[in-house]
């Protein structure tokens, strides 16, 4: 059935093979076909022709427990963060970050009410949530998300947090409107934020805006650590500076690889 507000270029198959990639959540690596076909809202002689292309083109494969994602799909978020060059240009700032924390450290951006995350590089520690590139946490909980929701407009704002999240995690900090403002506020006031056991117990962290050169906040940085191990006088003490400084680094770096004239030759 096309979907609801779907223009005259819309692609109908194209959405729904997409529809089947997103329906492999976390903790279900293997779907059956009437799995596949359930969660998707697809009839089931759909649902096996998209699981079949997809296994044709090397997505998707076929086994005893049903059908599983390959690594492949890879691919696709990859192919994001290369083209931003972000990751390129981070990578040696973010190793430099680590160095001086002795902590991992994230770049994410905002897809929906959600942040993705899009480059790291960490420290092995237990920790109570994994995080990968292409994890997904509701933005507003985290130091991260602050920072790029305090970068939007009221009304862009509110139409961003109206969206559904797709992460999943219920979080511990369940704010009302008012104590959302107040927080988001502060955010813009000082140019940082931090999270203390809000997205969930355990988790603090500390974020930075990166910026391109029109001043437009792109992403954001952070530092995060154990609340056993780290409190946040410490963070803000002694991690802030060192990520501030990041933050400045990376931005400048993006900033100028913009500037470069680019030319292409046939």
């Amino acid at each position: 059935m096309p979907r609801e507000g779907a223009g005259p270029d819309f692609i109908e198959a194209l959405a729904r093979g997409l529809d089947v990639i997103a329906a492999f959540r976390p903790g279900v690596p293997a779907m059956t076909l009437t799995e596949v076909a359930a969660t998707t809202g697809l009839a089931r002689p759909t649902a096996r022709r998209i699981l079949l292309t997809l296994a044709e083109l090397g997505y998707v494969r076929s086994g005893d427990q049903g059908f599983t994602l390959t690594p492949k799909v890879l691919d696709l978020g990859v192919a994001y963060v290369r083209s931003t060059g972000l990751w390129e240009i981070a990578r040696p700032h973010l190793a430099e970050l680590v160095a001086g924390t002795h902590e991992s450290c994230s770049i994410a951006q905002l897809d929906g009410s959600d942040i993705v995350y899009v480059a790291r590089v960490a420290v092995p520690k237990l920790v109570t949530l994994a995080v990968q590139i292409g994890t997904r946490f509701p933005a507003l909980a985290t130091s991260l998300g602050k920072v790029l929701l305090a970068a939007l407009s009221p009304a862009d704002l509110d139409r961003t947090l109206a969206e559904p999240t797709r992460s999943g995690l219920v979080p511990v900090w369940q704010p009302t409107t008012a104590e959302r403002d107040a927080e988001l506020r502060e955010v813009r006031a000082r140019g940082w934020a931090v999270t203390d056991q809000q997205l969930a117990p355990g988790i603090r962290s500390i974020a930075a805006p990166l910026r391109d050169g029109a001043g437009r906040v792109i992403a954001a940085v952070n530092v995060n650590a154990h609340a056993a191990e780290t409190s946040v006088d410490h963070l803000v003490g002694h991690h802030l500076p060192l990520l501030l400084r990041t933050a400045g680094d990376i931005s400048a770096d993006f900033a100028r690889l913009a500037a470069v004239p680019h030319d292409t030759v046939a």
